[in-house]
């Protein structure tokens, strides 16, 4: 008979210093509105057609990188669960950015 163990997964790191948060805040609010605000910058220069493919395809992209900060920082065993826009946010921080500030 096998044992199957379900491994503990990894609390979401807590960011302590002011830098860091605001760090975090600005990655959050980049993956947030970067898709809309392009879109709305198209729209503003071109056709509203032209910013709807503008906006599918920056959601497109913005998915992409999402998706490579999210397998870049948070380790294998946890990459099946869901991650908001702050999480990854603060999960690329801790380990890419402020790992140097402190």
């Amino acid at each position: 008979m096998e044992n199957n163990y379900i491994d503990m997964i990894e609390e979401t790191p807590t960011l302590l210093t002011k830098k860091c948060k605001m760090i975090s805040l600005a990655i959050k609010l980049f993956l947030q509105t970067t898709a809309i605000l392009i879109a709305l910058f198209s729209w503003y220069l071109y056709d509203y057609f032209i910013a709807i493919g503008v906006f599918l395809l920056s959601f497109i992209v913005m998915g992409i990188v999402r998706s490579k900060i999210i397998h870049s920082v948070i380790p294998p065993k946890q990459r099946e669960y869901d991650y908001d826009d702050k999480e990854i946010a603060d999960w690329f921080t801790a380990k890419e950015i402020c790992l140097y500030l402190n």
